[in-house]
């Protein structure tokens, strides 16, 4: 007989790019196949990572080999590792020196080599997971050659994640290039049979909203009955999100897919030190969400939830285990 204090084991999508969704993917792989009895248990994790990146060494191998960008997979595959420290160091390994190795990661280069061995960036995504003994499934949000576009308030159009993020002014409009790009086919099925899907934290011009424009992948998410979460970022990014609040940012979501709707939003609400404000005053960032900018009990009919998820580091970071209880005691309290 099934005991009814034990819930079921949950089927998790996280959706982003960056540092922000690593950092998520490490604190809930830490669920993934637990005892239910225990608590919270995840079945089956997966991430549907942003693929515009244009920059550094991701850029120049998608400008020589013509495969998506794999930085952001890289980091997801780490986060995701379940391997010796040994392998995860070596997949994180960037080259020194000013030759044509230099500035390259070796778990790009890794990638690079086995999507020209199949011929499939996604398998080679797969099997390099199987390598690092993932415990979860990385989706490429698209297999398409995909560039993001702006334009800012003033009406200057900007191309490249790289020159978007170097803007220095407030965006307007983000759109994909080419915008009839399909989602992959195996971020579809995740999406379908998922009971939480999360959206952040991570930059929402570079990193949330393109894996959220690509064709049809907003309404699939849309679609389904899983609780939907977006995870507010812990600071204003310069140049980017300037003065904007958490309910600016699910705004600005629902500016570029008003199909989808959140049932919860992740805001934290411990205040940083002194110290970390002035630091990030100087860089022209603010903290979000905890100065009484929020006012009522939802933003856009999505349920705040409130949780201290600051890392306990210099630096003004989410902390991965704090971030994924957060996830997933919240998705309890909803379903119930």
């Amino acid at each position: 007989m099934n005991d009814p204090n034990i819930a079921k084991p949950l089927n998790v999508v996280a959706i982003g790019g960056g540092s922000g969704l690593s950092t998520l993917l490490t604190g809930l792989k830490e669920f993934v196949r637990r005892d239910p009895g225990l608590g919270h248990s995840i079945r089956s994790l997966s991430a549907i990572v942003a693929v515009s990146d244009d920059g550094g060494s991701s850029g120049r191998l998608r400008d020589e080999f013509r495969m998506p960008p794999p930085g952001d997979i890289r980091n997801c595959m780490v986060a995701l590792s379940e391997d010796s420290r040994l392998l995860s160091k070596l997949f994180r390994h960037r080259f020194s020196g000013g030759g044509d190795l230099g500035g390259h990661n070796f778990g790009n280069l890794f990638l690079a080599a086995l999507s020209e061995i199949t011929g499939d960036f996604a398998e080679a995504v797969r099997l390099s997971s199987e390598v690092l003994a993932s415990k979860g499934h990385i989706h490429p949000a698209t297999d398409s050659d995909v560039r993001i576009v702006a334009e800012l308030e003033d009406g200057t159009v900007i191309r490249g994640e790289t020159n978007v993020g170097k803007a220095g002014r407030r965006i307007k409009r983000l759109r994909l290039e080419p915008e009839k790009c399909h989602p992959m086919p195996g971020a579809v099925e995740a999406i379908e049979a998922a009971d939480i899907i999360t959206v952040g934290p991570g930059s929402m011009y570079t990193s949330l909203l393109p894996p959220l424009l690509v064709d049809g992948l907003a309404k699939k998410i849309a679609d389904t009955n899983a609780t939907k979460i977006f995870i507010c970022n812990l600071m204003t990014q310069p140049g980017e999100t300037d003065g904007m609040t958490a309910r600016r940012h699910l705004e600005v979501v629902k500016e570029h897919v008003p199909e989808l709707t959140f049932d919860v939003i992740i805001v934290n609400d411990r205040l940083i030190s002194q110290e970390q404000a002035a630091k990030y005053e100087l860089e022209g960032s603010e903290q979000i969400g905890v100065h009484g900018s929020i006012t009522g009990d939802t933003i856009d009919g999505a349920k705040i939830f409130y949780a201290d998820l600051l890392d306990a580091g210099e630096k003004v970071r989410h902390d991965p285990a704090k971030l994924a209880a957060a996830v997933l005691n919240c998705s309890s309290r909803v379903q119930d």
